[in-house]
């Protein structure tokens, strides 16, 4: 979570959580205890079967804990409604879940209407919220979720999901059955999300790289939930607890540093840019002489809509008329895997990077990144080289790496 970031969400604690089922001999969720920080990403990962989502959905009670205690910003879950509860919990699940004789307008403010917002609030909300998605009101309001795709379904799920200004999101793998780069840029939009909004979310997910890249902390859990490790992705990369979280981790711990880092984090290049209203001249101008120079045109919310070059400019009247698409974009919320996906993509081995808004932020260059890796490389020999002198020095080198890996699992 950014250090900016205005904090809207609220404390969730888990204290001895069980769910056991009749006739079965153990429990779905045996005793997990949890703090999960107010305004913070918590992610819970581990394999199919192991009880995350049963853990997760037994926040709102849309499973019953068979014992134990949880709160929410410090009130026992337990002793609320349950339909009270879940309306101040948002909830976005895989494939969206949206009622499909609704229109797009309709889902979102179903929660609103339930709990009594007036009507032109809840169209006002509705707009807000889509637009907050990055998908045009005036173009999307009125659509049915079946004549959207399934990366804007999703983000509809999502703005339902937060149209009530719930403290609380829980998402159930909610971007698992898209395709992978809808699947990034999903992840990138939530991540942009979360800076402005500052909600309690926590996040299930099989796939530790999601884990990595959404996570202020990640829960990795065993069989019945039972928590192996709840630390920062910094510390579950570098710490395993054990040879099962190891696992998770797989090879090649080291690249996975890219999923740490942000594109905000590096010094972005820039290429020259113009408003579509903009005179050819002035593109030209600015390109200058050399044969390779390339530039973007922008809307006229300076969101990035295609590249051009001196050939396109030959004869061209108006920059409405030339250019190329966009290819795959990058946000400055993305990581440098997702940069290092989208400059292996693009022929000029150059990436353009979009703010908050989708608004032009500058570009990204593979010698950039090439240069960032070294440092990571060459900061991860040092690391290393640091702990086996500590081992050499410390006869019990368990001792310091217990104290590590458990200190957060509160």
């Amino acid at each position: 979570m950014s250090e900016n970031t205005t904090v809207s969400g609220v404390e969730i604690v888990l204290e001895n959580v069980t769910k056991s089922y009749p006739g079965q001999k153990d429990a779905a969720v045996d005793n997990v205890s949890m703090t999960i920080p107010a305004g913070e990403v918590v992610v819970l990962v581990g394999p199919s079967g192991c009880g995350k989502t049963t853990t997760m959905r037994m926040i709102n009670r849309l499973i019953e804990p068979t014992s134990g205690r949880i709160t929410i910003g410090g009130e026992d879950a337990l002793s609320i409604n349950p339909n009270e509860l879940r309306r101040t919990i948002g909830y976005s699940i895989q494939q969206a879940g949206l009622f499909p004789h609704m229109t797009i307008a309709e889902n979102v403010g179903m929660v609103p209407g339930l709990i009594g917002w007036k009507k032109s609030r809840i169209s006002d909300r509705t707009d807000e919220m889509l637009d907050l998605v990055g998908l045009d009101p005036s173009l999307y309001r009125e659509r049915y979720p079946r004549q959207l795709s399934g990366g804007q379904q999703q983000r509809v799920g999502v703005a339902r999901a937060l149209a009530a200004d719930p403290p609380v999101l829980l998402m159930d793998e909610p971007f698992g059955a898209v395709d992978p780069i809808t699947r990034g840029l999903l992840q990138d939009e939530l991540m942009r999300l979360q800076a402005e909004l500052g909600k309690t979310i926590v996040f299930v997910t099989r796939d530790f790289d999601e884990a990595v890249k959404l996570g202020d902390r990640i829960a990795v859990l065993g069989n019945q939930s039972r928590i192996l490790q709840f630390d920062t992705p910094e510390a579950v990369l570098a710490n395993p607890a054990d040879d099962t979280v190891a696992g998770f981790v797989g090879s090649g711990a080291a690249l996975k540093q890219l999923t740490l880092m942000r594109v905000r984090d590096i010094e972005l290049s820039d290429v020259p840019v113009m408003g579509e209203d903009e005179s050819v001249e002035s593109m030209s101008t600015a390109l200058g002489r050399d044969p390779e120079a390339w530039g973007i045109i922008l809307d006229a919310r300076r969101r990035p809509i295609r590249w051009t070059d001196r050939r396109h400019l030959t004869n061209a009247k108006s920059l409405r008329d030339v250019g190329v698409p966009m290819g795959e974009m990058v946000s400055t919320q993305s990581t440098l895997q997702d940069a290092l996906e989208a400059l292996l993509a693009e022929g000029n081995a150059t990436a353009t990077v979009t703010g908050k808004r989708g608004e032009y932020a500058g570009t990204i260059t593979i010698e950039a990144l090439i240069d960032t890796i070294k440092t990571i490389r060459s900061q991860h020999a040092h690391d290393h080289d640091d702990d086996h002198d500590n081992t050499a020095e410390d006869p019990d080198p368990d001792v310091a790496r217990n104290d590590v890996t458990t200190g957060n699992a509160s």
